[in-house]
């Protein structure tokens, strides 16, 4: 089969395509022939030699990507409810980067007809860390909520699960060139700028009861500064600074039944996944370096089968 992964670790240029043994499913499993895969800072991370605490085990050549959309086309012993043709969406800590990916039964959910692939294949990360993260600092009605970095893939979709919870007020940083889009999506923005503390505090007088931050820099140390209880703030950025900071370490798992909520709020256009940038499979490197320069809205995907083959 045709991935993108790497035999050493480093930037993204050892990120290349090269022709892998199929996987195929055994007991509980599916195989999924993958039509679009999100790219993550993750992915990057794994890339450059970070190995996560929780059991990962990199080996050479290793395929990285954490999430994916595509057709179920192998069912193993014992599944149910997803049958050959079955179009479904999914997450893998590796190996989505490829035309096929096996997983447990337990790691997809279906995907609804009215979705993008491009939309399916980057929400389940994303979509499921913003989750997670505001489970963990009870984001919920009234609340004023700081996200940090709210034009990326993570802080956009952050915006829209506060104000579907609920919150009061969202506020937003970004630059001014996304203030538009911040304010699409239900934030009121704010850029980053000295003195953000303080502007903060004029609009929101009343204060800042939590804070989720994907960018680190001015915002974090501003959430930190201003919201009362430090158990209210997760980063997904700082992790070098959760200590220092008196922060909180936010882990949860993600599930099948968090992934179909997500897809549902999708469905009845509560949630929308702006997509910034569709490169093929065999340009991973390239997607790799527009993630990790930090720059533009939206969420970039991998396009690796045809959709030719459904539509």
């Amino acid at each position: 089969m045709r991935a993108a992964a790497f035999t050493k670790f480093g930037g993204p240029e050892v990120l290349r395509a090269m022709e892998l043994p199929e996987p195929h499913a055994g007991p509980g499993q599916v195989r999924v022939r993958v039509m679009a895969a999100g790219v993550q800072h993750y992915d990057c991370s794994i890339r450059s030699g970070w190995t996560p605490s929780y059991g990962v085990t990199v080996s050479f050549p290793q395929i990285p990507g954490n999430e994916f959309a595509g057709i179920v086309d192998e069912v193993g012993e014992g599944v149910t409810g997803f049958p050959v043709g079955s179009e479904v969406l999914g997450f893998s800590i590796l190996n989505s980067y490829a035309e096929y990916v096996v997983v447990g039964a337990d790691q997809i959910a279906p995907k609804p007809r009215s979705m993008s692939w491009e939309a399916a294949g980057g929400l389940t990360g994303n979509g499921q860390g913003a989750h997670i993260a505001f489970k963990a600092i009870g984001v919920g009605p009234g609340d004023t909520v700081l996200i940090n970095g709210a034009a990326g893939s993570l802080g956009s979709i952050a915006v829209q699960l506060a104000r579907e919870w609920g919150a009061g007020k969202v506020i937003g940083t970004g630059s001014e060139y996304n203030h538009d889009y911040i304010r699409s999506l239900g934030a009121e923005p704010i850029t980053y700028e000295e003195g953000l503390a303080d502007r903060l505090r004029r609009l929101a007088p009343d204060g800042i009861d939590c804070a989720f931050d994907t960018a680190g820099g001015e915002g974090l140390e501003a959430a930190v500064e201003l919201v009362a209880d430090k158990s209210r703030i997760c980063t997904f950025y700082a992790y070098d600074r959760i200590e220092e900071l008196g922060l909180r370490i936010v882990r949860g798992e993600r599930t099948a039944a968090r992934l179909a909520e997500l897809a549902e709020l999708h469905v009845q256009g509560k949630l929308s996944l702006h997509i910034r940038q569709v490169f093929p499979l065999e340009r991973a490197a390239d997607a790799h370096r527009a993630i990790e320069s930090r720059h533009g809205r939206g969420k970039i995907v991998l396009k690796v089968n045809g959709y030719e083959y459904i539509r």
